[in-house]
């Protein structure tokens, strides 16, 4: 099957309303939900090979699961519901059992002997549990009541032949390969995992286990985003570290660019001499520098290269990691054709007191212990050793907030960003 690649995404998707200064999370939340769609392409792949991938458009179930009615219990089958009192049925010879099933038909007033999962014979809809029998000299001794059907599973209870199991934008787990095996499905089609590149900027930059000189810090932020996106299920390719050289920075965004389907940049994303992503996108006549009202974070570049996003992030390992979860994840779920993600957060109370002016939506590294969220004791973001110690993010929202102890707030847990 020839591969379907989707449009490019337009040059103006991240344009921001004429005369708009501060954007509310929110709203650029929106943006980027209203703007970006999929943008690769699909596959043929066996369920073996599929876990982790988008599914591109919805399966249908090719068997009904179950096949046919089959016994939930090990135990005694025989038609009909059953009243109150002692019960004797004469016990035929043989039995049912997962993939053995009964030859002939079961008459009324008679019970068979039928193990879990055996394939129900005809004339048997209700089964009772062996430990609730007493079997002997060719008959069974009861009390009732059992309803009719009672132990016995339905055919296609579970899903029927020609439903849809899955929809398209679901990232398959391997719960979802069980039922897929189940209803008779081998080959799925699927995404291709999107592709990140992932560049640091900066003449201050050394990798960890080169000397670092005067003046020179080791590279934080590439490991940890690279790993991020791994988390996130998509492909990346290490672009390593560009120096503050607006030729070089080009030349890495070009080589980004014919590899990717998204760019990842760390550093040099405000308005700075040496912010040299927002110079070289605003030069390409790409660039959106999207001042958002958030903490950490703030100065955000988004733009196009080549006809691939670009996500310009923060330097700070903090705002970097914040702006990449709030902001990038959502977007690259929907590039990868997952649709749009909402992290399930939890309203629990505080373990800490803190005094918010309004303006700006803030997150604090958290963590949960005995039932209530603790915040990490700075909330400076040079303090990298905060994100190690956090489980989650605690967002704060927009207005003003002064927050007691035993206040809810409310926590998302890294989990529900896919970490």
């Amino acid at each position: 099957m020839t591969d379907l690649s989707p449009p490019p995404l337009r040059n103006d998707c991240f344009a921001l309303p004429a005369g708009v200064n501060w954007t509310p999370v929110d709203e650029a939340l929106a943006l980027l939900r209203d703007r970006l769609t999929p943008v690769t392409a699909a596959e043929d792949v066996a369920i073996g090979d599929a876990l982790g991938r988008v599914l591109a458009r919805d399966v249908v179930a090719l068997r009904s699961n179950p096949p046919q009615a089959n016994s939930a219990v090990d135990g005694y089958g025989f038609s009909g519901a059953v009243p109150e009192g002692a019960h004797v049925l004469p016990l035929m010879q043989g039995r049912a059992a997962a993939g053995v099933p009964y030859a002939g038909a079961v008459p009324a007033g008679t019970a068979l002997r039928v193990l879990t999962g055996a394939a129900l014979p005809k004339g048997v809809d209700t089964v009772i549990l062996e430990e609730d029998v007493n079997a002997n000299d060719g008959q069974i001794a009861f009390r009732g009541p059992l309803k009719q059907g009672a132990n016995a599973r339905k055919a296609g209870e579970d899903v029927v032949a020609g439903d849809v199991a899955l929809t398209a934008g679901r990232v398959l787990t391997p719960a979802d390969l069980a039922l897929l095996s189940a209803t008779g499905v081998a080959r799925v089609h699927v995404r291709k995992p999107l592709r990140v590149a992932v560049i640091s900027t900066g003449d201050e930059l050394v990798d960890p286990g080169q000397p670092a000189g005067e003046g020179q810090i080791f590279d934080a932020n590439r490991p940890m985003l690279l790993s991020m996106v791994r988390r996130f299920g998509a492909e990346t390719i290490d672009m390593g570290r560009v120096a503050d050289d607006r030729a070089a920075l080009r030349a890495a965004l070009d080589s980004a660019a014919a590899q990717a389907d998204v760019i990842l940049t760390s550093g040099g994303a405000s308005a700075g001499d040496e912010d040299h992503v927002s110079a070289v996108l605003t030069e390409a006549g790409a660039m959106q520098e999207w001042r958002i009202a958030v903490k950490p974070g703030r100065p955000l570049a988004l733009g196009m290269w080549q006809g691939r996003p670009v996500f310009g992030l923060p330097g700070n390992p903090v705002a970097a990691m914040v702006c990449t979860l709030v902001f990038a994840r959502p977007a690259m779920a929907l590039l990868a054709g997952a649709g749009w993600n909402e992290p399930q957060g939890f309203l629990l109370p505080a373990a800490f007191e803190k005094r918010k002016k309004p303006g700006r939506r803030e997150y604090l590294r958290g963590r949960i212990r005995d039932g209530k969220v603790e915040a990490f004791k700075s909330e400076g973001s040079g303090r990298i050793s905060g994100l190690s110690w956090a489980e989650g993010l605690i967002e704060i929202e927009d207005g003003a907030r002064q927050i007691q102890p035993g206040d809810p707030v409310r926590f998302i847990p890294f989990t529900s960003y896919g970490l």
